[in-house]
């Protein structure tokens, strides 16, 4: 009888489904990918982001979390300078809405990135 040892790799709920599991063959190179599509196209670019995952994955949470301010003030702001816009009621409303699921997104997004970070830091300092 031949019996095989898996291991299963617990990982968070937030875990994007474009990155491999952590400790897979090329977990690293899916988490740098997925992570590069989060920063400007120049960012992702520079020669220390992409030989330092873990560099580029600080630099993503702070860009995400730049983005949910953004997002934010949009949203707290939209009520009272898009009419002035001559934007229609029914246009705010849609925009208003939009902002909403936006914030949601880029937190559920900052979140995937914090699992992504802790695991590329685990990686890093189990060399």
């Amino acid at each position: 009888m031949i019996m095989t040892l898996t291991t299963t790799t617990r990982i968070s709920p937030d875990w994007p489904c474009q990155v491999k599991t952590p400790g897979s063959y090329d977990w690293e190179r899916s988490a740098t990918k997925w992570l590069r599509e989060l920063v400007p196209a120049r960012y992702a670019s520079y020669p220390a982001l992409i030989r330092h995952p873990v560099l580029l994955a600080r630099h993503a949470q702070i860009q995400v979390q730049h983005e949910i301010r953004v997002a934010r003030t949009a949203l707290q702001t939209a009520r009272a300078e898009l009419p002035v816009l001559g934007l229609p009621e029914s246009v705010i409303e849609h925009t208003i809405k939009l902002y909403a699921a936006e914030v949601l997104q880029l937190q559920h997004i900052a979140r995937s990135v914090r699992a992504v970070t802790e695991a590329l830091v685990g990686h890093s300092t189990g060399r």
